[in-house]
């Protein structure tokens, strides 16, 4: 019994070292090439009341409360959503908006856990301009140590990658109608 307790505590120990070498924040990327100008992608995203036909989250929950505030659409613009467990509740806000090339959002989760980060959309010219536009979405946001202890069995990118992918493949489906 004492080998084991030994064991696990060294085991305990080991995972708590590997925590404390994260890094303090995460940086979590995808890109997309959509079909169509920047024009017509950017107000997509810059435009709250169009999240619907493209978000990854949206349609976890058909009863999800959705509150839109400030500017209609680009910078002041607020977006917040109570939900269920799948989609939490929480907050957006447009900090900057530059036609068509850039989006900036703040965003507060408010549950299941409470943290904020940022996120920016970038639209460019694809590497082939008949291609359309590469659209980049990026989250940032601090890593405090109970992130970093969950990182050690599952990083950031691979839980949140997979909603960017699918977002950016229903945007790039809205986009080119």
């Amino acid at each position: 019994m004492k080998k084991i307790g030994l064991v696990l505590l060294a085991v305990i120990a080991i995972i708590l070292v590997i925590a404390a070498t994260k890094p303090n924040e995460f940086s979590v990327s995808r890109t997309a090439t959509i079909k169509a100008p920047a024009a017509k992608v950017y107000p997509l995203v810059a435009d709250f009341r169009n999240w619907p036909a493209w978000s990854p989250w949206e349609r976890l929950d058909p009863n999800m409360k959705r509150t839109l505030t400030g500017a209609p659409m680009g910078t002041g613009a607020v977006y917040a959503w109570d939900g269920n467990k799948d989609v939490g509740a929480g907050r957006m806000e447009i900090l900057s908006a530059t036609e068509p090339s850039a989006v900036d959002i703040k965003l507060d989760f408010i549950r299941p856990f409470e943290s904020a980060s940022t996120t920016r959309f970038d639209f460019a010219p694809a590497a082939n301009p008949a291609d359309g536009t590469q659209v980049t979405w990026t989250m940032k946001g601090p890593m405090p140590f109970v992130s970093k202890l969950m990182s050690v069995f599952v990083s950031m990118d691979s839980m949140i990658g997979k909603d960017f992918e699918k977002g950016l493949s229903q945007l790039k489906a809205a986009a080119e109608k």
